[in-house]
């Protein structure tokens, strides 16, 4: 989407305000359908660091996750989200959730809640 909707905008802004905001969220970017929970920025660099210094293959870019840049871009210019799943078909990937960055450039629609499926 060349101009970002703002409400989106302000969606993320606010997640951004706290370091405790989430907000379920179900976006469209080319090529997938991403539901998930919407987290601060620097709640994402934590995670993410967390998780590659786990690794062992993954640990030495722990380091660039370490701390979140001091300058924040205002307006938000991505989405972070936090225990998030690319639908596929019935299910979703991965099946305990991940970290995605996506830029709000890139949403094409969306809706508030997070999207699952049933076995029913």
């Amino acid at each position: 989407m060349s101009n970002p909707d703002g409400l989106l905008v302000d969606i993320a802004a606010m997640v951004e305000s706290e370091h405790n905001n989430q907000m379920s969220l179900t976006v469209v970017v080319p090529g997938a359908v991403i539901t998930g929970r919407l987290a601060p920025v620097t709640l994402w660099w934590e995670r993410v660091a967390e998780v590659l210094q786990a690794s062992e293959h993954l640990k030495p870019f722990a380091a660039l996750f370490a701390s979140p840049p001091e300058s924040r871009t205002v307006p938000p210019t991505h989405l972070h989200f936090h225990r998030a799943k690319i639908l596929q078909g019935d299910f979703g990937l991965p099946h305990t959730g991940g970290m995605y960055r996506i830029a709000i450039d890139d949403v094409s629609s969306w809706t508030v809640g997070d999207l699952s499926y049933s076995d029913s």
